[in-house]
């Protein structure tokens, strides 16, 4: 393709990251392109809970535009912060394999979960998870960039801990050193359900630029593409935004495909589960996969989900 294919980013240092790692290989499939990072309005408002800046795209609006207006041919976004109506025209051109889709907490010597002690993140469903397990804790909100948010807990005398999502320290190598940079110590929360998505890269194109869309969906992962689909799904049908108190993990293992599902109350006292599994086969197709989840949400909503989502929204209104 002789065209420039302009791809749009936030300008954070991880999103840098991701952009150029989808860069790399479409530069790896003989096409030319082109980095331009923007601010999002959730990059820039670091005091307001993301809740009450609005629930959905916060931090996919500004590239959205840009698309749009056909300032970017491509927007690479964390798609656990994509919501899950995409604005008219524009379509999910490609997801990457997923990194890791644990959370993580990190924290500072003489940590002990057993007494009292004040927990940072700006997620409800961290939140929620986290006070679901320890309701006697304190949490504090937590905004800015992977960066900003090691540097306040840091600084933070009062602050014990902060919970991050795994992939995001990994793909900018501050796993590695977050002991030597900064004193912390970390520990997976294998209980943790993440958001439906986390870890995933999704590419979004607008439909009508055939040729890029053609050169991005070579960068598909299928197999992720259809596990955070059925993620979104479940998301979408219980009518949640990105920071709802929702998790979703679809994984796929020995050829069974397991759904794990959760919806929360924003003080972690009522929770709603969901475990279920099926076959899964190389040419599966989609609409199975998505029937599958429509089935879980229902379950969900059976439960008691649909006035409990009434709850959440009327109190985060």
């Amino acid at each position: 393709m002789s065209h420039i294919i302009k791809i749009g980013t936030r300008d954070s240092e991880l999103a840098m990251w991701q952009a150029k790692t989808v860069q790399a290989q479409l530069d790896a499939l003989g096409h030319r392109t082109d980095l331009s990072p923007v601010k999002s309005q959730g990059d820039l408002n670091l005091t307001e809970p993301l809740y009450e800046m609005g629930i959905t795209g916060i931090f996919t609006k500004t590239l959205d535009v840009a698309l749009i207006k056909g300032e970017i041919d491509i927007a690479v976004h964390s798609l656990k912060d994509v919501p899950t109506q995409l604005p008219k025209g524009m379509v999910q051109a490609a997801v990457m394999e997923r990194a890791s889709f644990k959370d993580i907490l990190v924290y500072k010597k003489g940590f002990n979960p057993d007494e009292q002690t004040t927990i940072a993140t700006g997620s409800l469903r961290r939140k929620s998870q986290w006070l679901n397990m320890y309701p006697h804790h304190n949490i504090v909100d937590l905004r800015g960039n992977v960066n900003t948010r090691l540097a306040k807990l840091q600084s933070n005398k009062e602050w014990n801990a902060a919970i991050f999502a795994k992939a995001g320290l990994d793909r900018i190598g501050l796993l590695a050193r977050l002991k030597s940079n900064f004193g912390f110590e970390y520990t997976d929360l294998d209980s943790f359900i993440p958001a439906p998505a986390q870890g995933a890269m999704m590419i979004a194109v607008m439909s009508a630029n055939k040729k890029v869309l053609r050169a991005v969906s070579k960068l598909n992962h299928r197999q992720t593409a259809i596990c955070v689909d059925m993620e979104r799904r479940f998301l979408r049908d219980l009518e949640g935004g990105c920071t709802a108190p929702i998790g979703a993990i679809v994984s796929v293992k020995n050829d069974q495909l397991t759904f794990k599902g959760t919806l929360m109350s924003l003080d972690g006292k009522q929770r709603i589960d969901v475990t279920d599994s099926m076959p899964w086969f190389d040419n599966i197709e989609m609409e199975e996969c998505l029937d599958f989840a429509r089935k879980q949400s229902e379950k969900v909503i059976s439960q008691g989900g649909r006035e409990l989502m009434t709850e959440i929204k009327q109190s985060l209104a």
